[in-house]
């Protein structure tokens, strides 16, 4: 499934601009040690995971791969171990870069952010994007719009994730940014449990269902 790529180069640095937004609030300085809304994971570090969506942007846009290629974001969430094998454990979260990051503070992690939007938007706009871009950790590549979608989807998902833990909105992305994410959500959903479990938990309260795309 093939997106324009023009599309993804606009869209990608308003959704990072809008998480940004939301990392600057002041809640989450306030409430940076507490627990989120996600299990074993402080504020911090997931307001640190956010801003390394924009982070890996800026550092893989530009780098030269020969990883195998995956045609699209879909194949991507299909395959990824962090899906295939569940949610971490507690140690396994402890032992990770989230909150390790969290440990440096957030003027860090806000520095870190501002930078990464700027270079991604200097490498979308001016053409120095790559058309593959790898993905090291999962040992695939994608095509330039498939990559960006896959940020663009771990954006707004977990800004919601942080908006929910530090008890504010969550921000409202413009439709050509969540349109594209909601999309690929409902197909994983629907791969994941069954063309049912989407149309019962959508038009039917009585009978809905677990429809998590994970």
């Amino acid at each position: 499934m093939s997106r324009p790529v023009d599309a993804l180069d606009a869209t990608f640095p308003i959704a990072a601009s809008i998480a940004l937004d939301l990392i600057r609030r002041p809640e989450v300085s306030e409430q940076w040690s507490r627990p989120s809304a996600l299990p074993h994971l402080s504020v911090g570090a997931l307001a640190c995971h956010l801003g390394r969506q924009t982070v890996r942007a800026a550092q893989l846009l530009p780098m030269p791969t020969d990883l195998p290629l995956l045609e699209s974001a879909d194949g991507h969430y299909e395959r990824a171990a962090w899906v295939t094998e569940g949610p971490p454990d507690e140690e396994s979260v402890a032992a990770g870069s989230d909150e390790a990051e969290a440990a440096q503070g957030l003027a860090r992690l806000r520095a870190r952010s501002v930078l990464a939007l700027q270079e991604v938007g200097h490498l979308l706009s001016r053409g120095e994007a790559r058309d593959v871009v790898p993905i090291p950790w999962q040992g695939w590549a994608l095509p330039r719009a498939e990559f960006l979608l896959t940020r663009q989807l771990e954006i707004v998902v977990h800004s919601d994730d942080l908006a929910v833990s530090i008890g504010v909105p969550t921000p409202q992305f413009p439709a050509d940014v969540f349109d594209p994410v909601r999309d690929l959500l409902v197909r994983l959903a629907v791969r994941r449990r069954g063309q049912s479990a989407l149309i019962s938990a959508l038009s039917r309260s009585e009978r809905a269902r677990n429809i998590s795309a994970f």
